[in-house]
């Protein structure tokens, strides 16, 4: 268990929160929320051993082994395949001894060692690694290409394979979806959902919260609350809580007003100057009660496009790509006004290709693009946060799109995008990647644009940044074409999908649950495709045959695995909701302490049971294994 008591902590002469206190039980899986700069970072640094604290209690066990994201990637020539794998220390330490041994030919040593690496699966941290780098969508040439070799955001994803890697007990996750696509993003849902350790983490993407974790701890007002459920269980719970707040506040300011008036009335009168001065005492004694606040800082919206010309953009027959050599082929699409398109596709299937083609970033190799002469476009790119000019302000940015307009009316459109007072008249040289983020979309929104074209527009923003966007783009008058990973906001603002594949571009009929499905079954389809063995024609009757009695040879050891799977998820599942139920103050509160003393001897039981399923399991797939090797070499 995890236990806050009383905690205060403090950046510099601020006060990120004071006297919090709560507890996380073992297999909690916490989202932190909260604006930016409220301390999020700042608690898992504390429970890392980073921080220390001010005040108070941060308790996390000893014996736990935590695993997080690293922020560098050190420049190294080691294989990508072997920098995953160093995720997991005690691997490597054994590994390390193994060596010993050999060299000083300690034959004894070295089985027992061999023991131990067969009791953590180190046989197979190879397969493990390599699952992890597929997931997060590197290709299986990756594997033994040098970490120097990637970019920066590649070299993000090869620190959470690494992190993913490690047996921990505790996963401290921040931001883990930033430098990930859609396809990816899903696969680390599935992967979370099976951790069978306590996961906390910090992210932006409210349908990733939603499906990954049971609570959420949410930083506000120097103070911490958890929230039983999920992200949109704990907006509703807010909600309802904010409303009690602020109608608990104006029936306090209501009995405030009506013993003000009494005192004044009665002060001077005799017969009344005893009432009057206990009103006077309750009024100091009371303990005055704030108001409600849950405005959101960023409130903008786009103005209607001047023009709206019909069509606005054409593609016929176009081909893109680098060099001479396609990434598409045979484009044709028209963008009408109102036309609201989301693209999807596997990483690297060329989405950005698409809207750099659009955007006339890219000309195409073949074909046509044709942009109608009132068409005026709004491009949003990651690229452009960098091409900001790093000396000048935010104000002097805007000015350069307008010269004549008044510098009130510029702050005060700059303020609805989060930039108040003197912040508007600073350099953005060190601003963060969402300010940056913030100041582009603030251009391109000022700029008045009849077509969109949105390249992972919510990268680097918060929660209440993407939700304004969300809304704004719903009452967008133009016509939009956006990339994005955030599935709320594609599932908000597109009337439309598109699907990048094989390089083509067609109609994507279904919706997000559907896309979701279609990975799944093309990433099965790409192993099958991988594993599968050339064959002459007239062998394949005899393949087939021999595939089916090896399938009913197997038959038995395959659906005890199944089993053993159900029975593991079912006990995760009972599990997951006697933490829920655990993590309720009101529970160790009651005078009767049979309901708490029944849930703990039922989460002892079922931990044991989920540890033997785990044993069992375990035992079965290596014997599959084993019998699916001997298939293969008789």
């Amino acid at each position: 268990m995890i236990v806050f008591k009383d905690l205060c902590l403090r950046r510099g002469p601020r006060v990120l929160f004071a006297g919090v206190s709560f507890a996380l039980h073992q297999g909690a899986r916490v989202g932190l929320t909260g604006a930016n700069g409220t301390g999020k970072s700042s608690l898992l640094a504390l429970m890392r051993g980073e921080l220390q604290l001010d005040t108070g209690v941060c308790e996390v066990p000893a014996d736990w082994v935590i695993a997080s994201v690293a922020q560098e990637t050190p420049a190294v020539a080691r294989s990508a395949l072997d920098y995953v794998m160093d995720g997991d220390t005690r691997l490597r330490e054994l590994e390390a001894l193994m060596s010993h041994a050999q060299t000083h030919d300690n034959g004894l040593e070295l089985a027992r060692l061999h023991e131990q690496l067969d009791a953590i699966d180190g046989y197979r941290a190879a397969s493990r690694a390599g699952k992890l780098l597929h997931g997060l969508g590197f290709a299986a040439t990756d594997e033994a290409r040098p970490v120097t070799d990637f970019s920066g955001g590649w070299r993000m994803r090869l620190n959470l394979a690494q992190a993913l890697m490690c047996r921990s007990d505790l996963l401290l996750l921040d931001e883990p979806t930033n430098h990930l696509d859609l396809d990816a993003i899903i696969w680390l849902e599935q992967w979370l959902a099976s951790y069978p350790g306590t996961l906390i983490l910090i992210s932006h993407d409210r349908e990733f919260l939603d499906r990954v974790v049971s609570q959420i701890a949410h930083i506000e007002r120097d103070s911490i609350t958890l929230y039983s459920g999920n992200y949109s269980a704990f907006e509703s719970a807010r909600a309802e809580a904010l409303a009690q707040q602020q109608a608990a506040y104006e029936r306090q300011q209501r009995d405030i007003v009506h013993m003000e008036r009494f005192v004044e009335r009665f002060r001077a009168k005799a017969t009344k100057a005893r009432q009057a001065q206990s009103r006077v005492k309750a009024l100091e004694r009371m303990a005055r009660l704030l108001p409600a606040h849950h405005d959101s800082p960023f409130h903008f919206q786009f103005k209607a496009p001047k023009r709206l010309p019909d069509p606005l953009l054409k593609l016929d027959h176009a081909s893109v790509g680098y060099g001479q050599t396609p990434v598409l082929s045979q484009l044709k699409l028209t963008l009408h006004p109102g036309d609201r398109l989301g693209i999807l596709g596997p990483n690297g299937a060329g989405k950005s290709s698409l809207i750099r083609l659009l955007a006339g970033d890219l000309a195409p190799l073949r074909g046509e693009r044709e942009q109608a002469p009132d068409t005026q476009l709004g491009y949003f790119a990651q690229h452009q946060l960098e091409q900001l000019d790093p000396k000048a302000s935010p104000l002097l940015h805007l000015t350069r799109l307008d010269p004549k307009a008044t510098e009130q009316s510029m702050r005060d459109f700059l303020g609805g995008f989060g930039f108040y007072g003197d912040r508007v008249f600073e350099a953005v040289e060190p601003f963060s990647g969402g300010e940056k983020a913030r100041l582009v979309l603030a251009m391109l929104v000022y700029q008045s644009p009849n077509l969109l074209l949105l390249d992972e527009p919510t990268n680097h923003l918060d929660l209440e940044m993407r939700h304004a966007l969300t809304m704004a783009l719903q009452d967008y008058g133009g016509a939009l074409v956006v990339v994005s990973h955030d599935r709320h906001l594609l599932a908000h603002v597109c009337d439309s999908l598109l699907l990048v594949h094989d390089g083509q571009v067609q109609v994507f009929n279904g919706d997000l649950e559907d896309y979701r499905s279609w990975l799944m079954q093309q990433s099965t389809q790409d192993s099958d495709s991988a594993t599968a063995e050339p064959a002459a024609s007239h062998e394949r009757k005899q393949r087939r045959q021999n595939a089916a009695a090896q399938r009913q040879r197997l038959k038995p050891l395959r659906d005890r695995v199944k089993q053993l799977e159900q029975a593991h998820a079912r006990c995760e599942a009972e599990l997951q909701t006697l933490q829920t139920q655990l993590a309720d103050p009101a529970l160790y509160e009651q005078a009767d302490k049979q309901p708490l003393q029944h849930l703990l001897t039922r989460q002892g039981a079922l931990s044991q049971e989920v540890a033997a399923l785990e044993n069992a399991w375990l035992e079965a797939c290596e014997t599959l294994e084993q019998a699916e090797q001997l298939d293969a070499e008789g």
